[in-house]
C-alpha cells in the first residue's frame, strides 16, 4: 500500500487526472478498475473518478508495487537544457519569455535536447523553485504556444493554480496577444478585420484559406492595423481574435501581402526565418482572477524586434480598430 498527501500544487483535480501523472506506471483500464473496487481511498473512503482532490487529503493505494517502478521517462532530462533565458518578466507565480526564433517551445518529434519548457524547468530548478523530486504531479507547463520560427511572449505558469488561471483567461480572451509582421507590398486598408476560414493539412503543415464555410474549414478572425509602410514594405501589428495553425501567415498571404520570409506561403523575399513576433501582452481581465489580479491592466512588450528597422518610414498608420 502507498500513500500520497496531496499539496498545493495536486490539489483541485480529479482523482484519475492525479493518478495518471503521479503513478505514470499503472494503466487507466486499471486504475478505474482499482476505484471501482476500492482499492483506491480518499481519506480511507471510497472515491470516485471525478472525486477533486483538496489541499491535505490522504489518497490511500491498494496496489502492487509494480506500478510505482515501471520505467518512466527520466525527469531530470531537462538538465540537459540550458538556461538561458530572455525574461521579460518575473514574479512568484509567472514567467514571461520572449522565445527566440528557432527555439522549439516543446520537444518535436526529433527529440532535441533542447526545448523552451526544458530550459523553463532548468531555470527554476537552478533557482531552487523546482524540484521533480518534490513534486507530485506538478510541472512548470506553458500556457500558449509559438511555432519554431516565430518568435515572441510565451507565459509559463510556475505553480498549479496560475496554470489553471491563465488557460482559463486565455480561453475567454482575457489576454490579447498583439504581433507585428513585415509585409511584402504597401498592405491595404491600413486597418481592417479579416474574417476567413482555415483548414490544415497536416500531411503537408500547410493551411488553406476559403471565405465561406466549408466541411473541415474553422472560423478564424484577424484584426490588423499598419503601423508603417514605405511602399515596398508594411510593418502591421496584429491581433488574434481566434488562435489556429499558421492564423497569421495564412491570411496575410491570402489578402495579397506575404511575410517577409514566408516562402510557404508565397513570399518573394527569402530570409532565415518569416517576419512574425508576438511582441505584446495584455492581462485584459474582465472577471476574476484570483492570485494573478495583480496582473489586471498590465501589458509587457518586447522591444527591438529584428524586422522593424527595416522598414524606411515614410508614412504613418493612424488606423485604429
Amino acid at each position: 500500500m502507498r500513500e500520497f498527501i496531496i499539496q498545493k500544487n495536486d490539489c483541485h483535480q480529479r482523482v484519475d487526472k492525479f493518478l495518471g501523472k503521479a503513478v505514470k506506471g499503472l494503466p487507466k483500464s486499471l486504475m478505474y478498475k482499482y476505484i471501482r473496487l476500492k482499492r483506491i481511498k480518499v481519506n480511507g473512503k471510497r472515491c470516485e473518478i471525478s472525486t477533486i482532490l483538496q489541499e491535505g487529503d490522504r489518497l490511500s493505494l491498494y496496489i502492487n508495487d509494480e506500478f510505482f517502478s515501471s520505467p518512466q521517462n527520466p525527469e531530470s532530462s531537462f538538465l540537459k537544457a540550458p538556461t538561458a533565458l530572455r525574461i521579460v518578466y518575473e514574479d512568484e507565480n509567472i514567467l514571461l519569455i520572449d522565445k527566440p526564433p528557432g527555439l522549439v517551445v516543446h520537444e518535436d518529434n526529433r527529440q532535441l535536447a533542447d526545448s523552451l519548457i526544458d530550459r523553463v524547468k532548468h531555470y527554476l530548478y537552478e533557482k531552487g523553485e523546482y524540484s521533480p523530486d518534490d513534486e507530485l504531479s506538478f510541472a512548470p507547463a506553458l500556457c500558449n504556444r509559438i511555432d519554431r520560427n516565430t518568435g515572441g511572449i510565451v507565459i509559463a505558469a510556475k505553480n498549479a493554480e496560475s496554470l489553471r488561471i491563465i488557460n482559463e483567461k486565455i480561453q475567454q480572451r482575457e489576454i490579447k496577444k498583439y504581433y507585428l509582421c513585415l509585409n511584402e507590398g504597401k498592405v491595404i486598408p491600413q486597418s481592417a478585420e479579416l474574417h476567413y476560414y482555415l483548414k490544415k493539412d497536416a500531411a503537408s503543415n500547410k493551411v488553406s484559406i476559403q471565405e465561406q464555410p466549408l466541411d473541415g474549414y474553422k472560423e478564424i478572425v484577424t484584426f490588423y492595423r499598419v503601423i508603417a509602410s514605405d511602399g515596398k514594405h508594411s510593418l502591421t501589428e496584429v491581433e488574434l481574435a481566434t488562435g489556429r495553425t499558421h492564423q497569421i501567415r495564412a491570411q496575410m498571404a491570402y489578402i495579397g501581402f506575404p511575410l517577409v520570409g514566408d516562402t510557404k506561403y508565397g513570399a518573394k523575399e527569402k530570409h532565415k526565418y518569416h517576419a512574425l513576433y508576438s511582441y505584446k501582452l495584455r492581462f485584459d481581465f474582465k472577471t476574476d482572477a484570483g492570485i494573478l489580479n495583480y496582473l489586471k491592466g498590465k501589458i509587457f512588450e518586447v522591444p527591438d524586434i529584428w524586422f522593424a528597422k527595416e522598414i524606411n518610414t515614410e508614412e504613418k498608420g493612424t488606423s485604429d480598430r
